[in-house]
């Protein structure tokens, strides 16, 4: 599952062991690359604490789950991430409740059957993913679909972070949970853990 080794759970220190017991309890598996990265479980941690404050930790933002899953698909796309692709399309489907617009994502969000505002963001967000410049007008479409500029930089963390999680992802070589596939496509389970 992954190039490098992956220690058993119960070797990991204490708050990595409960956050692995809970993944297990709430969704009655461990995604893989929560498991690929407790190779090095100082990171894990990070990653996890960071995870939860570019997804969940801005009150006031004007950019739903489904936003930043459909930001995440469209830059794991960019960057031929298996895992992120297959993961985050779930999310998508989950909190977008759509079963379809992910996979169009994925196969070409230029093309997808996206709404106004859902392009400029995917506009802003893989002009930071291709590291090329920002410009004044970038911000105003933005503008025009009623996000600000704080949404700007929560745009700007989603394609960061993800781009990091995509490059571990390759890097280890894991594989997608089964799971994935079927969530959001099925019925949905009571609890989601990506």
């Amino acid at each position: 599952m992954s190039r490098f080794t992956i220690p058993e759970v119960d070797t990991l220190p204490p708050d990595m062991q409960q956050l692995m017991k809970e993944y297990k309890e709430q969704a009655g598996y461990i995604p893989n690359g929560f498991k690929a990265m407790s190779h090095k479980p100082e990171e894990l941690r990070v990653f996890v604490h960071y995870f939860d404050v570019v997804m969940n930790g801005r009150e006031n933002g004007h950019l739903t789950k489904a936003d930043k899953e459909l930001i995440i698909v469209a830059v794991s796309a960019l960057n031929k991430c298996r895992y992120c692709i297959a993961a985050h399309s779930a999310l998508h489907r989950i909190f977008s409740k759509s079963p379809v617009l992910a996979d169009q994502i994925a196969a070409n969000w230029e093309t997808a059957d996206l709404n106004e505002r859902q392009k400029a963001i995917l506009k802003f967000a893989m002009q930071v993913a291709d590291c090329k410049p920002l410009t004044e007008s970038h911000f105003e479409e933005l503008y025009q679909h009623g996000l600000e500029k704080e949404d700007a930089w929560d745009i700007g963390a989603v394609v960061a972070f993800f781009s990091l999680s995509n490059r571990m992802a390759l890097l280890t070589s894991i594989a997608p949970n089964e799971q994935f596939y079927t969530l959001g496509r099925v019925s949905k389970p009571k609890n989601i853990i990506i």
